[in-house]
């Protein structure tokens, strides 16, 4: 199959490809286009499919409030994007944004006056998987999966290379369309704050601190945008019609997770795909010498160790942009979000916010409860449980993970000893070292 340019880069696979060739997703033993997905879309298809569940539909928002009911997403993940990025670009403007919500394993676009809702849903072996539904409600409600129109975005350099999702920032005129000369970025928790959401809304307030949300750019240069004027707005532009959405807001703390979240599920499906195919790499080298199975090559091993440590560096926080100033929310997002979190016996979780220092109070990912987590290789896990150890007993201090301290060490340590009993069998009961 050919794979065809895009305004966000080229496809590319996990290892260097001629065009023309397959990526390595593609095949087995990922073999992302022909496996059957085991996501939460799929398992809501497959409820529906039985009658067990149906979709309501209401007039303005279509299905988007029984999606996000039966999927689990809180509508106060609500983010609105007003830059013309999505292929239903003609139905975006400032006053009619694209929304984007979230949970721990799913996200879903709506646009409104849009023919279908778009969904994006984590299966801990292919990554992102995506659907539409359409929302005419002519015929029986049914999520398609979606393949190269998507991939043609959602699989490059910008998504660590497998299929997944990405937060961009861009530069856009006043119609919403971006000013691809005046640059673009990829954010995650590492991206500096006066880098992100050009070409969001973005209401709560942050201090001191500038982003790029709210404002268009005069022209190509980036110095034209008007920082201030977009800085500490609690409410949405009286042009947008807030009555198309269920809540009139762009909750700058969701945004925040978003962006961490994005990446995070991308290190793990890279981490998890990296694994299938060094492994079965490796299973093919030892039956054409006749060797035993469960020897690992060097190769092999080095590819499984830059798997995990690519998890590692993702769950805790390695890089990311410390805040300088406080950070608050204009809906219940971050209430919602940490009262969802699983707690130890002293009441902590890794939901639990920070928003002056840093995002989280406890820098380790939520993600590493996740199945996307659960599910990777044991030859990942065991890995990544083995660094976790090195790390948080202080062995390591490699410069990395230098901005954890030794409170920090110890505390996620001992949270993560009570949490994931599992992943931290063996683990000695000490504190780390100072």
């Amino acid at each position: 199959m050919m794979t065809r340019p895009s305004v966000m880069g080229l496809i590319l696979a996990l290892g260097v490809v001629a065009a023309g060739q397959e990526l390595a997703y593609e095949r087995p033993p990922i073999d992302y286009l022909k496996a059957e997905a085991e996501d939460p879309v799929a398992r809501l298809q497959e409820r529906l499919d039985r009658g067990e569940v149906e979709l309501k539909r209401e007039a303005g928002l279509g299905y988007l409030r029984s999606v996000l009911e039966h999927l689990g997403v809180p509508v106060e993940s609500q983010g609105l994007v007003f830059s013309r990025t999505s292929f239903q670009r003609d139905r975006i403007r400032p006053e009619s944004p694209r929304a984007i919500y979230f949970g721990d394993d799913v996200y879903v676009g709506y646009v409104p006056g849009g023919e279908v809702i778009e969904l994006a849903a984590v299966d801990p072996r292919l990554g992102a998987v995506f659907y539409v539904l359409e929302q005419s409600g002519e015929k029986e409600p049914r999520f398609e999966r979606q393949t190269h129109e998507c991939l043609s975005c959602h699989a490059g350099v910008r998504t660590q290379d497998v299929p997944g999702v990405l937060v961009r920032s861009v530069f856009t005129d006043r119609r919403g369309n971006p000013i691809y000369n005046a640059g673009g970025f990829t954010t995650d928790d590492r991206s500096p704050f006066d880098e992100r959401w050009g070409g969001w809304y973005v209401t709560g307030t942050h201090g001191a601190m500038r982003h790029l949300g709210n404002v268009f750019a005069a022209s190509e240069q980036p110095e034209s945008l008007d920082r201030e004027g977009g800085a500490n707005r609690t409410e949405l532009p009286e042009a947008v019609r807030v009555e198309a959405y269920p809540v009139a807001a762009s909750d700058i703390v969701a945004l925040m997770v978003l962006e961490h979240q994005t990446q995070t599920h991308n290190a793990l499906a890279r981490a998890h795909q990296e694994a299938l195919i060094a492994l079965d790499y490796q299973a093919g080298i030892a039956r054409a010498l006749g060797e035993p199975e469960g020897v690992l090559l060097e190769s092999t091993r080095r590819r499984l160790d830059a798997a995990a440590e690519r998890v590692v560096r993702a769950l805790l926080f390695a890089g990311a942009a410390p805040l300088t100033d406080r950070v608050r929310g204009t809906t219940a997002f971050a209430e919602r979000f940490s009262a969802r979190g699983i707690r130890d016996e002293q009441g902590r979780s890794f939901r639990d916010l920070d928003l002056e220092r840093r995002l989280f109070r406890y820098p380790c990912s939520y993600l590493v409860e996740t199945e996307a987590f659960d599910r990777l290789p044991a030859a990942v896990r065991e890995r990544v449980a083995a660094r976790l150890d090195e790390i948080l007993s202080g062995r390591d201090r490699s410069p990395d993970y230098a901005h954890l301290t030794a409170e920090d060490r110890g505390t996620i340590r001992a949270m993560l000893m009570a949490i994931k009993p599992g992943l931290t069998q063996g683990w000695s009961r000490g504190e780390p070292g100072g």
